[in-house]
């Protein structure tokens, strides 16, 4: 796996740096701005972008919707000390993979690999913050069983992991996320996310 870091700290660019390489993933290249996260994007087509959010010059957020105007299947995950709800609604809507909290350092090295392998990640903290808010304004005609696999489908969990925390098969989950899409009129399941961060 090959990435690259941009934040606007040298020192957190640093402390990523040996993390990531620690942990046997390449770092092709390192930036400090919005405007070099685009150029080095470019340049070197990473499998992953970690990405600070707030940033002088060009911000993470606008670095994102730069780079998925001009390729859409850029894995790119956010990283910030902000849990500002409107930050998250964005990235969201702009296609990002992920958004997760620099404190919680733990879950960097998973986080990555999870939005490599084409999943979804959210912090805990983050989505904790929105289970009440956006479950309780949701109006829909899901069943508490759709309702279920929509939440778990925001935090980012794969079919194989929704069947296996719901006990049913993926064929299961796979028609219950189809007949949501169909109901809800969307189109793929970060669509799904986005409909339950924004608590429709």
């Amino acid at each position: 796996m090959k990435v690259i870091i941009i934040d606007d700290d040298p020192l957190v660019v640093n402390s990523l740096k040996t993390i990531v390489e620690a942990n046997n993933i390449e770092v092709l290249a390192v930036g400090y701005s919005g405007s070099e996260a685009v150029n080095l994007y470019n340049k070197y087509s990473p499998d992953v972008v970690l990405m600070d959010i707030r940033m002088e010059n060009l911000s993470g957020i606008n670095a994102t919707e730069e780079i998925l105007k001009y390729e859409k299947r850029a894995n790119i995950l956010l990283i910030t000390t902000f849990r500002d709800d409107e930050y998250i609604k964005k990235a969201l809507e702009l296609g990002c993979k992920g958004y997760i909290l620099k404190q919680n350092i733990d879950s960097l090295i998973p986080s990555i690999e999870a939005v490599y392998k084409g999943n979804m990640v959210f912090d805990s903290e983050i989505v904790s913050n929105f289970k009440t808010n956006s479950k309780r304004d949701i109006e829909t005609n899901l069943s508490d069983r759709e309702m279920d696999i929509l939440l778990l489908v925001a935090e980012g969990f794969n079919n194989k992991e929704i069947a296996k925390k719901l006990f049913l098969s993926e064929g299961t989950v796979r028609n219950y996320i189809s007949n949501m899409l169909d109901k809800l009129d969307l189109r793929d399941r970060t669509q799904l996310a986005i409909y339950y961060y924004r608590g429709r």
